[in-house]
């Protein structure tokens, strides 16, 4: 039974699988934001980035080059694409969720989306260190 697991867990397809499954949030999100490119400069003002507009690009980019790195490793390069994923994902927190600056009851929500945001980046130095060793 180890030695099926072994051999499904480390198949080149159940691989690029994980990668696909694990950048879901930003492909999804970058795509949302090509088509509704207004919706995202919005959030931009919304947290009071300058130059939304620019912020608003690098966003998407970001969410959709990442994962492109990241699932084809291209040049071996997918350590990179996790990386930029994992520090947007951790810039994320200051600016979209910072939960100590809030009162109850928004203060809990928040603090946990911070854990999932932690637990995402987890995922990314995993996944990171799988594109270098594989």
């Amino acid at each position: 039974m180890e030695h099926l697991l072994s051999l499904l867990l480390t198949h080149p397809h159940m691989i690029l699988l994980a990668k696909v499954i694990l950048t879901s949030f930003f492909w999804v999100a970058g795509l949302f934001g090509l088509f509704n490119f207004k919706v995202i400069v919005q959030e931009m003002i919304d947290v009071n980035l300058p130059v939304p507009q620019v912020f608003a690009l690098a966003t998407i980019a970001c969410q959709l080059g990442g994962p492109a790195l990241l699932i084809s490793n291209a040049g071996g390069l997918g350590w990179l694409g996790a990386g930029a994923l994992a520090v947007f994902t951790i810039l994320c927190i200051p600016v979209a969720h910072p939960f100590w600056k809030y009162e109850e009851p928004k203060r809990t929500p928040e603090f946990h989306i911070v854990l999932e945001h932690v637990t995402v980046v987890g995922g990314l130095m995993l996944a990171a260190s799988m594109s270098i060793l594989l």
